[in-house]
Parts: C-alpha cells; sequence; structure tokens
C-alpha cells in the first residue's frame, strides 16, 4: 500500500467510525427503532479485507457489519437510511441495523444468528467453484460463533470441497457480554481452523495493511484450488455489545486495553511518520464530519416505507401458470414412486446446467432409499456429490449456492434431521427474496422422506409438514402418487423460490402411471381424485391412499365422497377447497398422518370455518395420528395412526350416520 492508500484507508476507516457514532447517537435519541451493534474498533478488518478482493468476489458479515458494508462500496446514505428503518435504505428498511445487505456491491449480507453465515459462505463457494467465475468467498464472524455447530460444519464442508472461501473471525475477546476466557481454552483460535485441516493464521486485525496482506495472500491460495484459509484477525471492541449495553460486566482495565488498541489514531500517526501532511490527515477528517452530517440530514428527511410494500417481495411472480392435469394420458409409464423421483432429478440435471444435488450419501451410493441412484455416475461428482454428515452444512450451503446462480437439490435424509438446522430454513432461505426486494433469490430444493412405518422408531418418523408450512417465503409440497413425486420435484427445481419436497417413505415402493413427457408444472395447486356429492376428505401425503380406501368403502354404503389431494401446503389452493366444499354438500372431513395438535389439518379446518361458514353443514372433522410420540412396535402403531377405518367411521358419522364397520 502506498502513502496515498494510506490515507485514503484512513478516509474510509474514519467514515465507519463516525457513521457508527452517529448512528449510537440517532438511537439515543430516537432516531432508530430497536437494537444496533456497532462495529467501533474494528474498521481496519473491512476496510483492509476489502481492498484486497475483486469485483467477482462475495462478502457476508455478522451483524456487526456496518462497516463491511461501506468498505464493499455501498453506499453511506443508504446504510444509514436503512439502519433508520426509511424507505430509501438500502433495502427499503425490511432489514435494519443486523440484516442488511447490498448484493449490487457483492456484499451478501450481514446475518443476525451467530454462525450461520459459515456455511452459506460456503455455499457462495461452492458456486464461484462449479461456475467457474474465479470468485472468492469472505465470510465474517465474531469469535462467539466459534463455538456454534453451524460455524464447525460450515468449515468441514468447505474444506471437503476445497472451496475458495475465507473465513475471517473478528476476535475482540467478547462473546456478547461474556469474555472468550470463560468458555475457550485456547488463547488463539487459529486451532480449531488447524485441527480441520485448514490453513489458518493469526492476523493483527488493528492494522488494515496486515489485514489486506493476510487476506490478499488467501484469496491466492483460494483462488489456486487450495481453499478455504482461516484468518483470526485479533482486534478490539470500543463500545458494548448492543446500543443499550451499559458495560457492567467488563472492568475498567479491559476498556482501557480497547482504546490503546484503536486502530484510527494508530493510522494516524503511521501516516504522520511516513511524512503525510497533518493538514491533508485534517481535510480529509473535516469532510468525513461533513458528509456524516449530510447523509443524516438527507435520511432524516426521507420517508418511511409504505405500509402496503409490507406484503411485496415474500415470493417470485410466476412466469407462467402450468396446472396439473386432472388425467393422465394413455402412454404414460407404469413406475414406482423412487423411480419416478430418479427420472425427475436426471431430467432436470440435463436440462438444466446450474442444478447439483448433494448431501450424506447421495452421490457414490446413490442415496439411503436409492433415489438418486447412477446420478453420480452419470453426471460426475461436480455435479452430483456426498457431503459430511452436517445438515446445516447442506441446507446453509445451499442458500449461498442459490444465491449466486446454482440450482441446488439437496436431501436431507430423515425429515426428523431437519431440526438440526432448521434455522438455515427458517431464518435464512426464507429471508432471501423479502429482505433483498427480489434483488436475491435463493432457487433451492430440499428433499426429504418422512412418516411412520413399521420398525421405525420416534426420531425417524414424524410427519412435520405444519411446522414448515407455517414459515412464510418458502413452498412446501408433498407428492403421494409416483406421477406427482416426478412432477413435483420438476416443479420444485423450476421454482425461483425455497422449496421443500416431503416424500413419503411409506411410498418409495409403490407403483404408477408417470407421464414424463408432461409439461414442468408450476409449484402448487391440489389434485382431485375423486368427486361425490355427499362430503369432502382432504387430506395430503400417504394418507391420500387409506382415504381413497375409504372412499371405496363409503360408496359400497351409498355415501359418495370427493377426495382432494392438496399437494401443496404453500401455496395452498383455496380455489380446490372452495370447489370441494360446494361439490360434496357442506360436509368436510381433513385427514392426515401427522398428529392432531397443531397439524397443518387445523389451519384447514379454521380456513373452511372462516370461509365457507355458510356452506357447511357440520363443523369439519380432523383425523389424525394421536398427541403421542411415535412407537416401534407395527401393533402400537396401528393403534395411533389414522387409516382406512379410521376415516371411514369418521366419514359416517359425519353425514349422520352411525359408525358403520369397514369389515
Amino acid at each position: 500500500m502506498t502513502d496515498l492508500d494510506l490515507l485514503e484507508t484512513y478516509r474510509q476507516m474514519l467514515t465507519i467510525r463516525r457513521l457508527e457514532e452517529r448512528v449510537f447517537k440517532l438511537s439515543h435519541e430516537g432516531g432508530i427503532a430497536g437494537s444496533v451493534h456497532l462495529c467501533l474498533g474494528q474498521e481496519a478488518i473491512p476496510v483492509g479485507a476489502a481492498a484486497a478482493l475483486e469485483p467477482q468476489d462475495r462478502v457476508l458479515a455478522t451483524y456487526r457489519g456496518h462497516g463491511w458494508a461501506v468498505a464493499t462500496g455501498s453506499d453511506p446514505l443508504a446504510i444509514l437510511a436503512e439502519i433508520m428503518q426509511r424507505s430509501g435504505g438500502v433495502n427499503g428498511g425490511r432489514s435494519g441495523s443486523p440484516l442488511l445487505s447490498d448484493p449490487a456491491n457483492g456484499f451478501l449480507g450481514e446475518n443476525s444468528i451467530v454462525g450461520a453465515g459459515i456455511p452459506i459462505g460456503a455455499g457462495v463457494a461452492l458456486a464461484a467453484k462449479t461456475l467457474g467465475t474465479g470468485g472468492v468467498a469472505v465470510s465474517s464472524i465474531g469469535d462467539g460463533a466459534m463455538n456454534q455447530g453451524a460455524t464447525t460444519e460450515g468449515m468441514i464442508f468447505a474444506a471437503a470441497q476445497n472451496l475458495p472461501i475465507i473465513f475471517i473471525c473478528e476476535n475482540n475477546g467478547w462473546a456478547e457480554m461474556t469474555p472468550l476466557s470463560a468458555t475457550t481454552r485456547n488463547a488463539d483460535l487459529v486451532a480449531r481452523g488447524r485441527g480441520l485441516g485448514i490453513e489458518s493464521h493469526v492476523v493483527d486485525g488493528n492494522d488494515p495493511v496486515a489485514v489486506h496482506t493476510a487476506v490478499a495472500a488467501a484469496a491466492g491460495v483460494c483462488r489456486a484450488g487450495n481453499g478455504p484459509v482461516f484468518l483470526e484477525c485479533k482486534t478490539a471492541r470500543l463500545s458494548g455489545h448492543y446500543n443499550n449495553d451499559i458495560q457492567h460486566y467488563r472492568d475498567k482495565t479491559d476498556q482501557a486495553a480497547a482504546v490503546d488498541a484503536d486502530p484510527l489514531p494508530r493510522l494516524r500517526e503511521r501516516l504522520l511518520t511516513l511524512g503525510t501532511e497533518a493538514e491533508k490527515i485534517s481535510a480529509a477528517e473535516l469532510a468525513v464530519d461533513r458528509f456524516i452530517d449530510d447523509i443524516t440530514e438527507q435520511a432524516t428527511q426521507m420517508p418511511f416505507p409504505d405500509p402496503a410494500t409490507a406484503f411485496d417481495h415474500l415470493y417470485a411472480e410466476p412466469a407462467g401458470i402450468v396446472t396439473a392435469p386432472t388425467a393422465l394420458p394413455e402412454e404414460s409409464t407404469e413406475t414406482t414412486y423412487q423411480r419416478a423421483l430418479n427420472q425427475a432429478l436426471i431430467n432436470e440435471l440435463e436440462n438444466r446446467p446450474e442444478v447439483v444435488v448433494y448431501g450424506e450419501d447421495v452421490g457414490h451410493a446413490g442415496g439411503i432409499f436409492g433415489v438418486s441412484r447412477g446420478l453420480h455416475k452419470r453426471f460426475g461428482p461436480e455435479r452430483v456429490f456426498d457431503t459430511p454428515i452436517a445438515e446445516s452444512a447442506i441446507l446453509g450451503s445451499a442458500v449461498g449456492a442459490a444465491m449466486e446462480g446454482l440450482r441446488p437439490v439437496v436431501e436431507i435424509m430423515w425429515a426428523d434431521f431437519l431440526f438440526v438446522a432448521l434455522d438455515q430454513i427458517i431464518n435464512q432461505a426464507s429471508n432471501v427474496r423479502y429482505i433483498n426486494q427480489s434483488r436475491l433469490r435463493a432457487p433451492l430444493t430440499v428433499r426429504m422422506q418422512q412418516g411412520v412405518t413399521p420398525g421405525s422408531c420416534a426420531q425417524h418418523s414424524q410427519s412435520i409438514e405444519g411446522i414448515l408450512a407455517h414459515i412464510p417465503g418458502i413452498k412446501v409440497g408433498l407428492p403421494a402418487t409416483p406421477h406427482d413425486a416426478y412432477a413435483m420435484t420438476r416443479a420444485a427445481v423450476a421454482d425461483n423460490d425455497p422449496t421443500i419436497l416431503i416424500e413419503a417413505r411409506s411410498l418409495y415402493q409403490t407403483k404408477g402411471p408417470v407421464d414424463t413427457a408432461a409439461p414442468v408444472e408450476t409449484a402448487g395447486g391440489a389434485r382431485f381424485h375423486r368427486e361425490g356429492q355427499d362430503l369432502a376428505i382432504i387430506t395430503w401425503g400417504p394418507m391420500l391412499h387409506e382415504a381413497l380406501k375409504a372412499a371405496e368403502l363409503l360408496a359400497e354404503q351409498g355415501i359418495y365422497a370427493t377426495v382432494l389431494d392438496l399437494r401443496w401446503l404453500r401455496p395452498l389452493d383455496e380455489d380446490a377447497i372452495a370447489h370441494a366444499i360446494r361439490q360434496s354438500g357442506g360436509r368436510v372431513l381433513v385427514a392426515h398422518e401427522a398428529t392432531l395438535t397443531g397439524g397443518f389439518g387445523a389451519e384447514v379446518a379454521a380456513g373452511i370455518t372462516e370461509r365457507h361458514f355458510d356452506s357447511l353443514r357440520a363443523p369439519v372433522t380432523r383425523v389424525a395420528t394421536a398427541d403421542v410420540r411415535i412407537p416401534s412396535s407395527p401393533i402400537l402403531q396401528q393403534a395411533i395412526v389414522p387409516n382406512a377405518s379410521t376415516i371411514y367411521n369418521a366419514a359416517t358419522l359425519l353425514c349422520g350416520l352411525p359408525a358403520l364397520s369397514a369389515g
């Protein structure tokens, strides 16, 4: 770095410092709602690192990341306006202080979930490697995040794939309000990186030149295909954890040490030593002060967001509506549910070069249930590959890769395992489009299977669709037939939003017609399997087949049922539900395999009652698994899981008849 570079570096660091100080002041004057987390004392790290990066590189930061946004080129006015939740903010007031982003400048954003950005950054790096952009991802975390499982999983995933990513730990010695020494034995966190086989270095985080040199070298390693690299930047925190933190837990000696380590006076003195005129430095300081005053005035005068826009950018607008056919053509091929899924993945891999398929055992072994069998051999390890047993890394990397142009299809082996990494769905994938006002999207598909089968235990048999369908910003589908397994998988991969497909383990070997020549559907839409005038049975997943059996039994007794498979719970086909109610005389039975209380059936029933109360001839009835854990014993399972007889008896009572024997 030349003297001129150092003066510009000083100006950038001072801009961040004055901006953060102004944010602190505004937060106490009522100009900012909520908490803010300042990077006071850590300015040398983002400025030094950003100076070593290239336009194709990407940066992800912690919630203490305002400085990273400035360093990567974001407009400080737009940043301040966002922190003040104004319409002119870089995210239109949707993210505020801890989640702001500016993808146009390579800043993929802060993350208010500690450690969550590491697996996402690994996915960004995976996209750079797969697409051959030559880009490097930089994912910054605090020292507290080193104790998060997602951090370790993301680092392991990146090391296994030799990904071009630089992990930067901004070690200020404090994990929120707890000193690092209280939770960590090693004084140097690089031992963690080295233990994972990752090149790791300690860096003076208060020296922008040292940071620049280390990041430039790390970027070179990554661009040569030898990443990742871990850098522990030792620094200090001049303020509290957040704006209202009085730091009662922090002794004066520690606070004084942080002041002594302040990188700004240190760099100013260095400039003077190197011969920079004091007048030039003072002029730069005055210009920064005036600039911060100016943008503060502009941001304060900006309007707040229009309340009507709160509903915008939750999902992509569909390019065209292709609905599910009511009947398949005669030339449809008879195949298994499992094979239909496999064929759908083959077609998507062949037709979309941006599709990658990965997860635990999905590569060489072809998946524990054989769904991805043959794909690794056919498409190669760059397109279909195995991962460590690390659900946070699998899902988080899918989010990052999708943000950067890939369409990852990832498998979580059992739906029960999703809870290990639910953050990456609920807090990460669901927010990408909304926070970024559709400037970013995350078109990923998560495949998993669920349900009760003989011998399954309580950790391998839960039905969790209701939990997932509760989350705005994602789509949730449950294919119940071989054709829908094929069609809905292709619809999910084609969709421009995060989509979760929940397969039924009990159906993998069932056979049915599949039309592989059908056009790719839109993700959404229910399917009627039969129509009758006496009642409607609304269901989804494997319970469809029990409902159809029950409908046959009811028909023998002169009761004719409409059977509607919702297929997609988000988006929910309200029109199909309304038609089912009209068709069947206002009697509705909702059946699902998930447990009763809080199941999605309650949402369907409540919606029907609210919207179609005048059309109902009786209260909506629900049939579901009892509110117990799932036992392994097939005999005990039969006592709690509904079947055709359960649905049959509930339907006869709903129609005003005594329960009839189903034989």
